[in-house]
């Protein structure tokens, strides 16, 4: 089952019909209120990284489930720049944008705009730039790297008080071009 597809915005009201859409789902496929409760959750913590984005995105949301797999769906049209993003890090002594620690702030970099961005995003060869990430490639890499330094140990420990975390069986974003897709997957039951 697809649900309709909604525009919503880092506006209230378009996140309240996200959230409405969301209890609908809930009800409809007779869910029990432990899991009414985490696809819930998942929405609120999508949402609140669309409102923490800045400016007014905009973008479209929508769940999908098949045999008790929720998918919750966040996709956007940003003004990030993959190649001017890199060159910009690249003037960082780090290499990385400090701003973006932690696992909201690895998510949320791929939803920020970037000012002067072009339309679209090509390769040398003409196509669109793309790229994921996914929720558990980032526990993994965490867990072999915790105990190696200080930066890797605190990322863990802010992954062991995410929500989206505990609540999501994996969480992926792709990017394409412009086009950045958030997936977070729910299993129910």
């Amino acid at each position: 089952m697809k649900t309709d597809v909604i525009a919503v915005s880092s506006r209230d009201d378009r996140i309240a019909e996200a959230l409405r859409q969301t209890e609908k789902v809930a009800v409809y496929k007779e869910l029990a209120p432990k899991d009414a409760l985490h696809l819930r959750l998942l929405t609120e913590e999508m949402m609140g990284l669309m409102r923490a984005v800045t400016g007014d995105v905009e973008g479209s949301f929508w769940i999908e489930d098949e045999k008790g797999l929720f998918e919750v769906h966040l996709k956007v049209l940003t003004g990030t720049n993959f190649l001017q993003q890199e060159q910009l890090l690249s003037a960082s002594t780090s290499g990385r944008n400090e701003a973006h620690r932690g696992l909201m702030g690895k998510i949320r970099s791929f939803f920020e705009p970037i000012e002067g961005a072009p339309l679209l995003d090509l390769t040398p060869d003409g196509g669109y730039m793309e790229t994921s990430w996914t929720l558990s490639a980032y526990q993994d890499k965490l867990r072999r790297e915790a105990r190696e330094t200080k930066e890797a140990m605190e990322a863990w420990d802010e992954l062991e008080k995410s929500v989206i975390a505990h609540v999501a069986e994996d969480v992926k974003v792709s990017i394409r071009g412009r086009d950045v897709e958030m997936i977070a997957y729910y299993r129910a039951g």
